[in-house]
């Protein structure tokens, strides 16, 4: 039979990653939340993932969507907030994201923060290649609505969302006053899940931009610059 491989023939597959130094700084993980409530459980529950990946040698960033502006594309661009959420992206490594369901889904404050980051910047790709760790809470019955659909988010931004995730129900039963969670399974899951993103941040961050690499992109890069290149000789 022949073989037919539609041009690739000569293309060449960099599918190994190269050895390299392991970076040495502390994995660097922003966390994001859903909810601006004067007692939000969605941010109850960031912070104690925060404190817990503090104490597991993480650099821990908060991004407080409090003044974000609604998404219009290039109007708010240069609004300070979301400059600001645009460089903490580029700054992670991995990424938190705490949300309430709200109505079956993740909340539109969460949504709008991921609305602002791009999937690239230029050259510059704020989300790809970082880890995701994705987190719920609940008025109600335990509920995997918000963090699933958080999931589809992570995969289009090109994120490493990691198989682990947290949904905690009854939320307003899970805090002391004080805005610790209490000692229970819910907690225990928290730990369980920013063990595993540090796991991955660990094993994946050195090669983030290794494991993004596509052949359509570079196709495309090549083509372009092919373009460019006819275009000058005919001047």
């Amino acid at each position: 039979m022949k073989e037919n491989t539609n041009n690739l023939d000569n293309e060449k597959f960099d599918l190994k990653a190269e050895n390299s130094c392991a970076s040495s700084h502390k994995p660097r993980i922003l966390i994001l939340y859903g909810s601006l409530r004067i007692r939000s459980y969605s941010r109850l529950l960031a912070e104690e993932a925060g404190r817990v990946l503090q104490l597991m040698g993480a650099e821990v960033k908060f991004f407080n969507p409090e003044g974000l502006p609604v998404f219009d594309h290039e109007r708010s661009v240069e609004h300070e907030k979301v400059l600001e959420l645009r460089e903490l992206s580029l700054w992670s490594e991995g990424q938190v994201w705490s949300s309430p369901e709200l109505h079956g889904n993740m909340s539109g404050l969460l949504k709008t923060q991921i609305d602002w980051i791009p999937l690239s910047l230029g050259a510059v790709r704020p989300s790809q290649g970082r880890t995701l760790a994705v987190m719920q809470v609940s008025g109600g019955s335990q509920s995997f609505n918000a963090v699933n659909n958080m999931r589809i988010l992570g995969r289009w931004m090109r994120m490493i969302t990691i198989p682990n995730q947290s949904s905690v129900a009854k939320a307003y039963q899970e805090f002391n006053e004080d805005g610790m969670m209490k000692d229970s399974a819910f907690r225990d899951r928290v730990v369980d899940v920013m063990e595993e993103l540090l796991r991955f941040t660990y094993l994946t961050r050195d090669h983030a931009k290794f494991l993004v690499n596509r052949y359509s992109e570079r196709k495309n890069s090549q083509n372009q610059a092919i373009e460019a290149m006819n275009k000058s000789d005919t001047k």
